[in-house]
């Protein structure tokens, strides 16, 4: 993934700062002034605190890959495994009582005693890094109630209950602030894309316009300038001309969708043979793949050569199943019209073949 070859450079880093911090305070905790009522239990406490630390912060059980631009520049999104927060609970709940216990009585407010607090603390905000914000704040919680217990209200929050709980506040205030840049980057990133593919479809409508008119001058400009010319005086030959003139030039305007040159030629052949031709395009031909478009004109050429009827309405539509009818009427002996021609072409499924039904 293009976002993770930033993270190869980002996420070492900090994780090697988490790393250095928890190791900062864990040698504090072991720099004791006066001797420890227990000093074993002081040395396990701060390995069990150091090994769940590290775990939290390289254990990789559970990667969550994510489309964010924001993140993504961090790498993938990891969930703290389960077993792991577990862990983390146990330390904030097991560590600081501990802590009080090896420190011994009247040693409970010194540093080496304290320590407990603000490494529970930097380890609350790596679980809500990891994205536990409530094991997070248990995990403060518990911290707090084994500090009020063996020191006081008071000494609790002078001595680390407090910047325990700002570090995992802004741990999360971080990670909201993250989530939503994430978000606004991507909607403004589908923002632009939406402007840019309507920039290039209007480009492709210009361009389509600009193709139409072009056509459009080539079969009517030499007929609207021999018109001036003759003053509008034209005979049998040529008004027949202006008026095929005419019927091709609505063909462009009105059903561009429908035509190729076999398309045009069979049009241009029907309405020579005295027939009336309408023909509209309301975009039923957009959604079909190039092949079947082709194919489907070629069949409708071959339909447009066969027909007899007086009156030819071919219409284009967005119908689910039916792209192009084909309805072609005749007057009857007795002077009524009748339907002599009825064409219905199918919307080649998926497969891209093309069905047509009479």
């Amino acid at each position: 993934m293009s976002g993770a070859r930033p993270a190869q450079g980002v996420r070492p880093v900090l994780s090697g700062l988490g790393v250095a911090f928890t190791a900062y305070l864990a040698v504090g905790a072991l720099l004791w002034t006066s001797p420890l009522a227990y000093p074993v239990v002081q040395v396990i406490a701060v390995a069990f605190y150091l090994v769940t630390t590290w775990v939290c912060i390289f254990w990789n059980a559970r990667i969550e890959s994510t489309p964010d631009l924001v993140r993504s520049q961090f790498g993938v999104r990891m969930l703290l495994p389960a077993w792991a927060v577990v862990l983390a609970l146990a330390v904030a709940a097991i560590v600081p009582t501990a802590n009080w216990v090896a420190a011994g009585p009247g040693a409970g407010e010194n540093d080496y005693a304290t320590w407990s607090l603000g490494a529970v603390g930097a380890l609350m905000a790596i679980v809500m890094v990891r994205r536990r914000p409530w094991a997070a704040w248990a995990g403060v919680g518990l911290a707090a109630v084994a500090a009020m217990v063996w020191i006081g209200l008071p000494s609790a929050l002078a001595l680390g209950v407090v910047g325990a709980v700002l570090w995992v506040g802004g741990a999360q205030l971080l990670s909201w602030l993250v989530d939503r840049a994430a978000r606004d980057t991507a909607r403004l990133t589908e923002l632009q894309r939406d402007a840019s593919q309507w920039l290039a479809s209007q480009e492709g409508m210009r361009r389509e316009r600009r193709t139409q008119v072009q056509r459009a001058l080539a079969v009517a400009g030499p007929v609207l300038a021999h018109t001036i010319a003759v003053g509008g005086h034209l005979d049998d030959t040529e008004r027949q001309l202006a008026r095929l003139a005419e019927g091709t030039l609505r063909d462009e305007l009105r059903g561009a969708g429908l035509l190729d040159d076999d398309v045009r030629a069979a049009l241009s052949a029907a309405r020579g043979r005295g027939s009336v031709v309408s023909v509209l395009d309301e975009g039923g031909l957009d959604d079909l793949a190039p092949d079947d478009r082709a194919e489907l004109r070629a069949e409708l050429a071959r339909l447009i050569e066969g027909a007899r009827s007086q009156r030819l309405y071919i219409r284009a539509s967005t119908h689910p199943d039916i792209a192009v009818t084909v309805v072609g009427r005749s007057a009857s002996d007795d002077g009524e019209d009748t339907v002599d021609l009825w064409r219905e072409f199918a919307r080649p499924p998926r497969d891209g073949r093309t069905d047509a039904t009479a």
